[in-house]
């Protein structure tokens, strides 16, 4: 009798968890109203063709034209009273992703000038009680920035990215988010980002962590944040992956033999990791003590194809799922 009691408990205890989850993502669909929603839809439609033409106008001219208006629009739109929980899920190209505990999403995009110039352009907004407006505008510091991956970038200024993936750490109470982003700027090359951002005392964003080589066999500097790059045709991976507790990121090398040119280099089928440890990523040399046949990486939910383009209902499946859950929630 007791262990029959027991389950019913449990049953009940967690029928009680289910519904107080689905009442919990209810109730953040349902928190902007329906006047709210339509002005909402109406500036969604107007982002929606802006973006079109900012990334895919085959003139430059036109491109930044649509740029000086998507801004406006995309920022009068979050004005509305909770916007942060609207998706803009028409307006594609953009990525919008909210973080694992829902205080804050982080909207990232690229514009492409040239061929060898492109902006990458992005915002915070956080998930205030009122459903006000709080927002921090990116800017992009990659051309100015002496050592990119030392650097330490604080409130606005930011080494860009287009994010793909973001994961949430802890250390000592605090809060880490490991974002995951691709940057396409170069003519022959691109890099891939792993950046950790954090809030100060005054919740202004703080961009860089600690990224270890100490258990290498030739230690190197720690680093702020890490970067591969790589040939600007070549399929890599760069991601967190929950089973293994491990960032997995592809070892590269020079198909030419040539290691002083980034834009020769692909992957070679061996990886290496970080895993998280007292506050910081440490380098893992080699994950795997063999090397897997291709198209056998244990890998996740791809969010990026196989040219690095972001894949929009995995994105908009990340993204939701966060959104749904809990600010300051595990």
């Amino acid at each position: 009798m007791p262990i029959v009691n027991s389950v019913k408990k449990s049953t009940l205890s967690f029928l009680t968890i289910a519904i107080l989850l689905f009442s919990s993502v209810q109730a953040s669909s349902q928190v902007i109203s329906s006047a709210d929603k339509k002005i909402l839809r109406i500036k969604e439609d107007s982002l929606q063709q802006i973006a079109r033409f900012m990334i895919l106008d085959s003139l430059e001219v036109g491109r930044l034209l649509a740029y000086k208006d998507f801004v406006p629009v995309l920022l009068r739109a979050l004005k509305v009273k909770n916007s942060f929980y609207y998706p803009f899920d028409s307006v594609l190209g953009i990525s919008k992703l909210y973080a694992p505990d829902s205080s804050f999403r982080i909207i990232t995009w690229y514009i492409e000038i040239d061929d060898y110039r492109g902006y990458q352009k992005g915002l915070i907004q956080h998930n205030t009680k009122d459903g006000s407006l709080k927002l921090n505008i990116l800017f992009d510091n990659s051309e100015w920035a002496d050592n990119k991956h030392s650097k330490i970038c604080r409130d606005t200024n930011w080494i860009g990215a287009v994010y793909y993936n973001m994961i949430k750490t802890q250390h000592q109470g605090k809060n880490y988010y490991t974002l995951f982003g691709i940057d396409r700027e170069g003519l022959r090359s691109q890099k891939k980002w792993i950046d950790v951002l954090s809030f100060d005392e005054k919740k202004n964003p703080v961009f860089g962590g600690g990224f270890s080589f100490k258990e290498d066999s030739i230690i190197k500097p720690t680093q702020s944040r890490f970067s591969i790059e790589y040939k600007k045709e070549a399929r890599t991976y760069v991601n967190y992956e929950p089973e293994l507790k491990l960032i997995l990121f592809d070892h590269l090398i020079s198909e030419t033999e040539e290691p002083e040119f980034p834009w020769t280099f692909v992957p070679d089928g061996d990886y290496e990791g970080f895993k998280w440890q007292n506050g910081q990523w440490v380098h893992v040399d080699k994950v795997f003590n063999y090397k897997l046949e291709d198209g056998q990486a244990p890998v996740g939910d791809q969010l990026l194809d196989s040219k690095g383009n972001k894949n929009e209902e995995k994105l908009k499946q990340k993204s939701d799922a966060n959104k749904g859950k809990k600010p300051g929630g595990n």
